[in-house]
């Protein structure tokens, strides 16, 4: 893992705003040094390595009810991960494994984390397992869906049920996959496979965009877009899409590009399928490099990302304009998210007050981006989150941390409340 550098905004009170306008790139970073307003971090669940996982990290989702999902990379009954669900019953909250991975079989190593499907089920990815079908051992990979039991279940523990919705057969197929899923409200999958495809980056394609399309009670595969590894970019490590209203695909290529350090890219949705478009080519420069995290759109069409190497927190207005917003969350590696008043939240890998990790809040107002640290990690209740940021209804924040809390250090499941 790469480790952050230390801010370099420090001291002095109020905000110091600075611009650089560099050829086509805009940088402003903007140091927020006010007290953050009270938060209050709650510890839901310390992991033990054991039934429960170890290690969680990637999305969580939170659904109408309050529930929390998320998942572990590693621990369970097989050592292959577990999804688990946090649930509040009268101010208690409660913790269940929903499903352990059993490696070879169906899967090993859930990085992304899970999103919820417009049917109540849960979907996700796995890094490995699901079979032989490339090089790895045990497979290259699945993409599952997770559904409650069929019937009443009387048990403190009952195992939802996995399908294996997708696994890798050639090895020019989608495969191995850092990044989760969305769906649309069709029930349609779509995501993105770090390798695969018919470039030839790696030996083994340059990754691809996929779509997953439930028919007859399977799915089928199609490919939208296959990275060469040139100017469009290669090998994607991004958590996960964003799809706008038009059902246009937007996404972050963590190689390649005209530079090699990654791009940022537009699928255009048409009758005829999908148009690829570059959006932005990193250069290494204060642009930073290689993103890693995620990109999403506000309400006027803006998108948002980060660089997972330098950089910050950056902006591509519909325009096409790049701006790096906000340098505080340099080298970010984790997934951001963005509430209804476009404020965009996320978690640092390290910083803070101990340099054990943070979670933070970005917010606009009179043409100034203000950063928040709204809590930072001190190893008891967790330490370098990896995990992107989930909301309730009553705006209480949610996300895991992937070591620290409880004697055996193997991560923290929280909320943030404001």
């Amino acid at each position: 893992m790469i480790r952050l550098k230390n801010s370099t905004c420090r001291g002095g009170a109020g905000l110091v705003l600075r611009v650089l306008c560099l050829g086509s790139l805009s940088l402003i970073t903007v140091c927020a040094t006010l007290p953050a307003p009270a938060q209050t971090l709650t510890t839901l669940h310390s992991f033990t390595g054991q039934m429960d996982g170890a290690s969680p990290q990637g999305l969580v989702a939170v659904d109408r009810a309050g529930n929390v999902y998320g998942s572990a990379q590693y621990g369970g009954s097989h050592f292959g991960g577990t999804v688990f669900r946090a649930s509040n019953r009268n101010g208690a909250w409660t913790f269940t494994p929903l499903y352990s991975f059993q490696r070879a079989q169906d899967g090993s190593d859930p990085w992304a984390g899970v999103t919820l499907g417009p049917d109540g089920a849960l979907y996700g990815t796995t890094l490995y397992g699901g079979g032989n079908g490339c090089t790895e051992n045990m497979g290259c990979g699945t993409v599952f869906r997770l559904t409650p039991p069929p019937t009443f279940c009387r048990m403190v523990l009952c195992p939802w049920d996995e399908t294996v919705i997708y696994h890798t057969v050639n090895p020019s197929d989608p495969n191995t996959f850092f990044g989760g899923v969305i769906l649309d409200s069709a029930g349609d999958i779509y995501g993105m496979s770090q390798a695969g495809g018919n470039g030839t980056c790696f030996g083994n394609g340059c990754g691809t965009v996929y779509k997953l399309t439930p028919s007859g009670g399977s799915y089928t595969l199609n490919v939208i877009y296959n990275f060469q590894g040139g100017n469009d970019g290669a090998a994607p490590l991004s958590n996960e899409l964003t799809m706008d209203a038009a059902g246009n695909l937007y996404g972050a290529a963590t190689y390649g590009g005209q530079f090699g350090y990654g791009t940022v890219f537009k699928l255009v949705h048409s009758a005829g399928g999908y148009t690829f478009q570059l959006l932005y080519t990193f250069t290494n420069g204060a642009d930073g490099t290689s993103p890693q995290g995620s990109v999403v759109l506000d309400s006027a069409g803006n998108l948002y990302g980060s660089s997972g190497d330098g950089g910050g927190i950056f902006q591509i207005t519909p325009s096409g304009t790049f701006t790096v917003i906000d340098t505080q969350a340099a080298s970010l590696q984790s997934p951001i998210s963005i509430d209804a008043a476009g404020n965009i939240y996320g978690t640092t890998y390290a910083l803070g007050s101990h340099d054990d990790g943070s979670v933070f809040k970005l917010s606009y107002s009179n043409g100034v981006w203000t950063h928040t640290i709204l809590h930072s990690f001190n190893g008891l209740d967790g330490a370098l989150p990896l995990s992107g940021v989930g909301f309730d209804a009553s705006g209480n924040l949610y996300g895991t941390a992937t070591i620290g809390g409880g004697p055996a250090g193997d991560g923290t499941l929280w909320q943030l409340t404001p």
